[in-house]
């Protein structure tokens, strides 16, 4: 894939960029190198000085940040501003706590003192995906630079100005040049990066495919690597929920991004005795939402990324509806320029359908109907994925089983399923390993060094 700008509500490519050169990226790699040296033992109160910069520009240059991201990969821009305020109160709330989350953890045994040290490792390679240009950097830069580790983003081929922004709001903000760099190169590029010594981790946000081969790679060089992979989240509404909450949020659950989110719901599963009036409902609500110019401040839905992701999306649904599933609404490409796809729904879906297996990036729902709180739960976890899962009901016994017997890594009662700096963010199965976020994000890319003193 080019390394361009190409506005997925057009089509039109409006900016093109050069691939590194070997001899470009040995240069970063070796800045990134001497960059660690230093940056590793800049005192907490410099960092938290520091990124607390960071999270004054991104407020300040929030509208700029914004239109970046709308341009590039299509996303409502109200919801492109969200997301870099969301980038602002992450940076903040690493800035205020990451002194605290890796302070000595003291461990009681029979020496003198005895506790863990967390310590940085080194660069560490971020491999991420277009779909949320700022904040799935952020999260993991904001972190790693607080533990003292330093950064290189191999961002997505189409959003190459997201990624020149982001490397140059660390310069702003007075980090070292070298502490982040942003790398514009091809996925054929990635595993000769993992190669090199100075390179001691990588974390992965994207397809299994790219989880697979990044993995691999990490393992083959005994690296540690933290994956975000895909997921096919759940959203189960009991009888006893509040039908009409659960179907508003559903709905914006669904097509929360475009649709395009690996947390988004995706399969609905619901109990029959409510089946019929959530399906009424939810169409309908489907039906109602605006789908067109990501700029324009009434549109709901904007355009897919890619033309490829409308060309898979639409196959996985032909597919799906040719064995046997039925389209309750949408199901089509949009005939206007553009990469639009119409919110869908679909339901009576076989196992042996794509909508049943895979993972559908865009705004396609998928209903099935379950007899009871068992069924509901085979159903949901009858996937290769284990990423999030949201569940609705007030009825305490149901709510205890969905914690316990969701093969999930995040599980939201009555909420749909959201990324927040305070909890870990991370799957179980095929979704990937390792978490983001909270302290167990921060500690992922540390030495946990043990400790024992004897006094002599």
């Amino acid at each position: 894939m080019a390394i361009a700008t190409i506005n997925p509500a057009t089509g039109e490519t409006l900016k093109t960029f050069e691939p590194l050169s070997d001899a470009q990226i040995e240069e970063k790699l070796q800045r990134a190198s001497s960059a660690f040296a230093k940056h590793r033992k800049m005192p907490f109160a410099e960092r938290t000085r520091l990124m607390l910069k960071v999270a004054e520009i991104l407020e300040k240059d929030k509208e700029v940040f914004g239109r970046v991201m709308t341009t590039e990969m299509g996303k409502t821009y109200r919801s492109a501003v969200d997301e870099v305020l969301k980038c602002a109160s992450g940076c903040r709330y690493y800035a205020e706590n990451a002194e605290r989350f890796l302070a000595d953890e003291v461990i009681a045994t029979s020496a003198s003192r005895s506790f863990v040290r967390y310590l940085p490792i080194g660069p560490v390679l971020a491999v991420m995906p277009w779909n949320y240009p700022f904040w799935q950097v952020l999260r993991f830069a904001a972190p790693a630079l607080m533990a003292g580790n330093v950064g290189l983003l191999k961002h997505a081929s189409n959003v190459p100005q997201s990624a020149l922004a982001v490397e140059d709001l660390f310069r702003r903000a007075g980090f070292a040049e070298g502490v982040f760099q942003t790398l514009l190169i091809g996925s054929a590029k990635v595993d000769g990066i993992l190669n090199d010594p100075r390179v001691v981790a990588a974390t992965l946000t994207g397809s299994e495919g790219a989880g697979i081969e990044v993995g691999i790679g990490a393992a083959k060089r005994i690296k540690k690597v933290v994956l975000e992979l895909g997921g096919s989240d759940p959203f189960i509404v009991m009888s006893s929920a509040n039908l009409d909450a659960a179907v508003e949020t559903g709905v914006k659950a669904r097509c929360v991004n475009n649709g395009q989110s690996c947390i988004a719901a995706k399969r609905f599963i619901v109990a029959e005795s409510i089946a019929e009036a959530f399906e009424r409902k939810f169409v309908a609500r489907m039906e109602a939402l605006k789908v067109g110019d990501p700029f324009d401040e009434s549109v709901d839905v904007g355009p897919l990324a890619t033309p490829d992701g409308v060309t898979d999306l639409d196959r996985d649904v032909q597919k799906s509806v040719q064995a046997g599933a039925r389209i309750l609404t949408g199901g089509k490409k949009l005939p206007r320029p553009g990469n639009f796809y119409a919110p869908t729904v679909l339901t009576n879906i076989p196992k042996n359908a794509p909508a049943y297996k895979e993972e559908l990036f865009g705004p396609v729902a998928c209903i099935f109907r379950a007899k009871d709180v068992d069924d509901a739960i085979r159903i949901a976890n009858d996937t290769r994925f284990g990423l999030g899962a949201s569940a609705w009901t007030n009825d305490k016994a149901e709510r205890e089983r969905f914690i316990n017997d969701l093969d999930a890594g995040m599980v939201f009662i009555n909420k749909m399923v959201a990324s927040d700096p305070r909890v870990p963010f991370g799957g179980v199965k095929q979704s990937g390993h390792g978490r983001e976020l909270s302290i167990h994000g921060i500690r992922e890319f540390t030495n946990a060094k043990t400790v024992w003193i004897e006094e002599a």
